[in-house]
C-alpha cells in the first residue's frame, strides 16, 4: 500500500492556480486526513519565472518547460493555464506518461473532452473536471456519482455569472443593458472584451459539458444552439415582470425519448421557479431525474477559492482513487447515439413582442397568422408604443414547436402592419414536472 506523498504538477499559477497552492499547503492537516496521504506541489509550470506574484514559493519549483512536469516522479497534473493549446497537448501527453488528470479548462473540456476521457480509459487514468462548469458548485460529480442510477431527463440552469450579474441589475434597477456592462467590467465581473459571456459562448462550453455527461452523449459545441444577451432591454425586462416572468440566460438540455435538445438563451423564467430568484453573480442548476424528481444546485460559480476549492476536491478523488488501487474507473467516455431534436421536435413556450400599426384588424390578422401554425395564446398584452399610430403587442404562447415559432415569425415580418419584431424568446418554468 501506498505511502509516500502524492506529487502534483501544477499547469499555471494565475488566479485559480495560487488559490491550489494555498489550500493545498494551507489544509495539508485535512487533506492527509481525508485521502491517508500527504499531497505536493512538486513542479509549477509558469510562462515568466520572474513574474512577481501574490504567492511566496520556492523558485526551485517554478518551470518554464512542460517536459518537467511529465517526470516519473509527478503523480498527477493539474491544469488551470485556460485555452485549448497547449493545454490539450499537455494533457493527453500526461495520460500517455500515466498522469491522472484535474482540470478547470472548459473550452477544452467541451470541444475535446470525449477525445480526452477516452484516451484515460485506455490508460487507466483519472481524469477530473469539476471546476470547469460551475466553480465551487460539485454538479459534475452529482450527475456521476448521485444520479448513477437514474436517467436524467433535463438540465437547466444559471452557468455564467457576469450575464447573471448584468440580468439582475437590469430586473432590479430598470437599467440598460450598455449602463450595466460598463459596470460589471469596472468590477471586474466582465472582461474588456466581453463577448464569450455576453454572447452566450461561455455558457455554450459549460452546457456542451453538462449535457455530455448526464445524456453519455459526445455533444460537441457546434449542437448547442446559442444566442447571447445583448439584445434584452430594459423594456423587454420591465414587459416580463408585469406577466410574471424573470429574464435570465439560461442553458437548456432536454432529452425525450433519446433525442436531445441543448440551448443557450434569454428565457423567461416564471417567478415561481426558484431559478429566477438566483441573483448577481451566482449560478445554479436545476437537474430533473426520472427516479428522484427535481433537484437544483446552487453556489459561486467563479472566483480564486471557489474554483479552486473545486479542482482540490477533485485532487482529493484521485488520491482516494490511487489509495484504494481504483483510478481510471471513473472516468466514462460517452457511450450512447447522440440524436438531436429537429425544429419540429423542440416544444416550447415563446414570449413575443411587436410593434404594429395602432389600427383595426392587425391583431386579427396576428391571431390569424398563429392559428394556421397550431400556435395558441396563453397571455396577450397590447399598449400604444408612441405618438405615431403604433401600438406595442406582447405575446405569450402555449407551448408551439420551434419551427411553427420561426414561420410565425418570418410571416409577420412580411406583413405591412408590422413594423418591428422587437423580440422573441423562450418561456419556461410555469408547469412544472
Amino acid at each position: 500500500m501506498r505511502n509516500q506523498p502524492v506529487k502534483i504538477g501544477l499547469m499555471g499559477l494565475g488566479t485559480v492556480g495560487t488559490g491550489v497552492v494555498r489550500i493545498v499547503q494551507g489544509h495539508q492537516e485535512d487533506l492527509q486526513k481525508q485521502t491517508g496521504l500527504a499531497i505536493e506541489v512538486a513542479k509549477v509550470l509558469v510562462q515568466d519565472k520572474e513574474k512577481e506574484r501574490s504567492l511566496s514559493l520556492d523558485k526551485s519549483l517554478i518551470t518554464t518547460d512542460a517536459a518537467d512536469l511529465f517526470s516519473p516522479d509527478i503523480d498527477v497534473i493539474v491544469e488551470v493555464i485556460g485555452g485549448v493549446h497547449p493545454a490539450k497537448e499537455y494533457i493527453l501527453q500526461a495520460l500517455d506518461n500515466g498522469k491522472h488528470i484535474v482540470t478547470a479548462n472548459k473550452d477544452l473540456m467541451a470541444l475535446h473532452g470525449a477525445e480526452i476521457l477516452s484516451k484515460a480509459q485506455e490508460k487507466g487514468c483519472d481524469v477530473f473536471y469539476e471546476a470547469s462548469v460551475a466553480g465551487g458548485i460539485p454538479i459534475l460529480r452529482a450527475l456521476v456519482e448521485g444520479f448513477s442510477s437514474d436517467r436524467i431527463t433535463q438540465m437547466m440552469g444559471i452557468v455564467n455569472g457576469t450575464t447573471n450579474y448584468i440580468m439582475t441589475k437590469m430586473s432590479q434597477e430598470g437599467a440598460a443593458y450598455e449602463e450595466v456592462l460598463k459596470e460589471a467590467q469596472e468590477l471586474g465581473y466582465a472582461e474588456t472584451d466581453p463577448t464569450a459571456d455576453v454572447e452566450g459562448h461561455d455558457a455554450a462550453r459549460k452546457m456542451a459539458i453538462l449535457s455530455t455527461l448526464g445524456f453519455h452523449v459526445d455533444m460537441s459545441l457546434e449542437d448547442v444552439d446559442c444566442k447571447g444577451i445583448s439584445q434584452v432591454t430594459a423594456e423587454d425586462i420591465s414587459y416580463a415582470k408585469k406577466l410574471g416572468y424573470e429574464i435570465k440566460l439560461l442553458g437548456i438540455a432536454k432529452r425525450d425519448d433519446e433525442l436531445i435538445e441543448v440551448s443557450v438563451q434569454p428565457t423567461l423564467v416564471h417567478r415561481t421557479h426558484p431559478i429566477a430568484s438566483v441573483n448577481g453573480v451566482f449560478n445554479a442548476i436545476y437537474v430533473h431525474g426520472e427516479a428522484v424528481g427535481e433537484t437544483m444546485f446552487y453556489g459561486p460559480g467563479a472566483g480564486e477559492l471557489p474554483t479552486a476549492t473545486a479542482v482540490v476536491s477533485d485532487l482529493v478523488t484521485v488520491v482516494k482513487n490511487m489509495k484504494l488501487g481504483v483510478n481510471g474507473r471513473g472516468s466514462v467516455a460517452p457511450y450512447k447515439e447522440k440524436r438531436l431534436k429537429s425544429d419540429e421536435q423542440i416544444v416550447s413556450r415563446y414570449f413575443l413582442r411587436l410593434i404594429v400599426d395602432d389600427k383595426s384588424g392587425v391583431l386579427a390578422q396576428i391571431t390569424s397568422i398563429l392559428a394556421e401554425h397550431d400556435v395558441s395564446l396563453e397571455q396577450v398584452l397590447q399598449q400604444p408604443y408612441n405618438e405615431g399610430g403604433q401600438a406595442e403587442i406582447i405575446l405569450v404562447t402555449h407551448h408551439a414547436s420551434r419551427k411553427n415559432i420561426y414561420s410565425v415569425r418570418d410571416l409577420f415580418e412580411a406583413l405591412d402592419s408590422v413594423i418591428e419584431i422587437k423580440s422573441l424568446y423562450r418561456v419556461e418554468g410555469l408547469e412544472r414536472k
